[in-house]
């Protein structure tokens, strides 16, 4: 009488089950015949280069270098004092009267500057002339004081 399918795949499971516990057994003592016990603190130490990378050598003291804290820059970037009242000149690039901003482009940086409709001392629109004065706000600076040329 043959022997039934069911029995055979049983089997079969079986083996590969006892396969892979045997591998695993097989990597766990590679994993611990290969382990590095009983290191020294010196050689756990890990260092940083001058460059930023993780090294296993110590940084080379001539190349320090000293950052202060008033250097470091958080969010928009650090221009000085707060006003300037420098008189400058520029054309309006873009406006939207019905939002309410929009962007000057300076004649002598050609940088875009921020305006908001509360700034104006006179209406604008887009590729007019204005003289304007400008401020650092939240997000870089912004035109005030804007008047049409």
């Amino acid at each position: 009488m043959p022997k039934s399918q069911a029995s055979f795949t049983k089997k079969e499971k079986e083996k590969k089950r006892l396969q892979k516990r045997q591998e695993k057994e097989e990597r766990k003592e590679e994993r611990k015949a290969n382990a590095k016990k009983g290191k020294t603190l010196e050689e756990m130490m890990a260092y940083i280069d001058e460059n930023g990378n993780i090294t296993s050598t110590p940084p080379d003291p001539t190349k320090k270098r000293i950052i202060r804290t008033d250097d470091i820059v958080i969010g928009a970037r650090n221009q000085g004092d707060s006003t300037s009242f420098v008189h400058r000149t520029g054309k309006v690039a873009f406006f939207n009267s019905s939002k309410g901003y929009g962007f000057i482009k300076d004649d002598q940086t050609q940088e875009s500057i921020f305006v908001h409709m509360n700034s104006l001392r006179s209406p604008i629109a887009e590729n007019d002339k204005v003289s304007f004065q400008t401020e650092h706000g939240p997000k870089g600076l912004s035109a005030v004081d804007v008047k049409k040329i």
